[in-house]
């Protein structure tokens, strides 16, 4: 069976929110089709301690930022460092296959500037967006993106 792993940091819930609803979905799409994989989930905290992860992995990160525009001026991450920190040890980044990004759209190019700042830094893709909780829309569809990616890398 093929499972879809996932780090993420939620610091007001909003990306742990989502997440239990898409790992609900996925669980369903399973039951539909043992084909279609199931998702683990992981929760990175300041208080992780950092370990070598085995598996090929999806990051999901929240953008928290310190003001400004997020172009000139307010782009210093706040908040998810410890996702950050956790990816960039123990070469976890060689086994992520890209970040999914969530935020507020009302904050115009600061939207999802963090998770676009992380598939820069490790030299993956940016697969995905939602802003907030996100709907049952963005559910289906990130899960169809997750579960396309997965497909490739077993390929």
């Amino acid at each position: 069976m093929s499972k879809i792993y996932i780090l993420f940091i939620s610091i007001e819930g909003n990306t742990r929110s989502f997440l239990t609803r898409l790992a609900a979905f996925a669980k369903q799409q399973h039951s539909i089709n043992p084909k279609n994989p199931v998702i683990e989930l992981k929760e990175i905290t300041d208080q992780t301690v950092p370990a070598a992860e085995k598996e090929p992995f999806f990051a999901f990160v929240p953008t928290y930022l310190d003001g400004g525009n997020g172009i000139d001026s307010g782009y210093t991450e706040l908040m998810t460092n410890a996702l950050g920190e956790y990816i960039a040890s123990n070469s976890n980044a060689d086994h992520c296959l890209g970040v999914v990004g969530s935020g507020n759209k009302n904050f115009n190019e600061q939207y999802c500037l963090t998770a676009r700042q992380y598939a820069y830094e490790f030299k993956v893709p940016f697969l995905a967006d939602y802003e907030l909780r996100g709907t049952s829309e963005d559910v289906e569809r990130i899960y169809g993106i997750l579960s396309k990616e997965v497909a490739k890398k077993e390929q």
